[in-house]
C-alpha cells in the first residue's frame, strides 16, 4: 500500500537543510533504493536517508512513494529526449526508431539495474504497475502516436508497449535464450516492421485506398 500523501508546500525548516542538489540526491538515492529492495521494500524514510536529507524534503519535491517511483522511471527514460527522437522526421521509419530507443535504453548499464527493479516490481506489486502502466502509455506511446495523427492511437500505444515489455522481460528478466544474448541491431531489424505496423498502418492504408479512388475515377 502507498504511504499517505502529503501535501506539498514549503518543508520545515530543518528538513530543507538539503543544500543545493537535494532534488536529485534524492531522485539518485530513490533509483538506487528501487533498484537494491524493490518496490515494496522500498520507503520515502528509507529514500531520505539514503539522500541524507530529512523525509519532509522528499515529499515536498515529489510527493508520495508512487511519485518519486514515477520520477525514478522518468529519470531513466527522459521522455522529454526520448519522444522527439522517436518522431524524428516523421512516420516513415518511426518503427526502428522506436526500438533502437527503447533497447538502447535497455542495454545501457547505467539505465538497467533501476529498469529491472522497476519492471520486476510492476509485476508483482499492483500500485508500481499503474505507475509504470501510466508512464509507458501517458508520456511516451501515447504522445508517440498522438503525434502521428492516426486512428485509436492508445490501442496502438498498448500494442508497441505489450511487444517491447514481452521482449525486455524475455530478456533482461527470465533472459531466454537465444533471445537474451542476441545482437540487438537483429532485434531492432525484426521488431521495427511490427511497430511501425502498429503506429502507421492505417494512415498509410487510408493513402493507398484514396490513391486507387482517384484512378478508377
Amino acid at each position: 500500500m502507498s504511504e499517505r500523501p502529503r501535501r506539498r508546500g514549503r518543508p520545515p525548516r530543518d528538513a530543507a537543510a538539503g543544500g543545493p542538489g537535494a532534488r536529485e540526491r534524492i531522485l539518485e538515492a530513490a533509483r538506487a533504493e528501487f533498484a537494491a529492495r524493490g518496490y515494496d521494500k522500498t520507503s520515502v524514510r528509507g529514500i531520505a536517508r539514503a539522500a541524507g536529507v530529512d523525509p519532509a524534503l522528499v515529499h515536498h519535491y515529489f510527493g508520495t512513494k508512487d511519485d518519486v517511483f514515477a520520477a525514478a522511471i522518468e529519470m531513466s527514460f527522459e521522455p522529454a529526449l526520448v519522444v522527439p527522437a522517436v518522431l524524428g522526421a516523421g512516420p516513415e521509419g518511426v518503427g526502428e526508431r522506436l526500438a533502437r530507443t527503447f533497447l538502447g535504453v535497455w542495454e545501457n548499464p547505467a539505465t538497467r539495474a533501476p529498469l529491472l527493479a522497476i519492471l520486476r516490481s510492476a509485476l508483482t506489486h499492483e500500485a508500481a504497475a499503474t505507475v509504470l502502466r501510466g508512464f509507458v502509455l501517458r508520456r511516451l506511446l501515447e504522445r508517440v502516436a498522438g503525434e502521428l495523427r492516426v486512428p485509436d492511437p492508445k490501442f496502438r500505444a498498448e500494442l508497441a508497449a505489450s511487444h517491447m515489455i514481452g521482449i525486455a522481460i524475455l530478456r533482461y528478466v527470465v533472459r531466454v535464450e537465444p533471445l537474451a544474448s542476441a545482437d540487438p541491431e537483429r532485434i531492432v531489424a525484426m521488431v521495427a516492421p511490427a511497430l511501425q505496423r502498429y503506429l502507421t498502418e492505417a494512415t498509410e492504408m487510408t493513402e493507398t485506398t484514396e490513391g486507387t479512388e482517384g484512378t478508377e475515377a
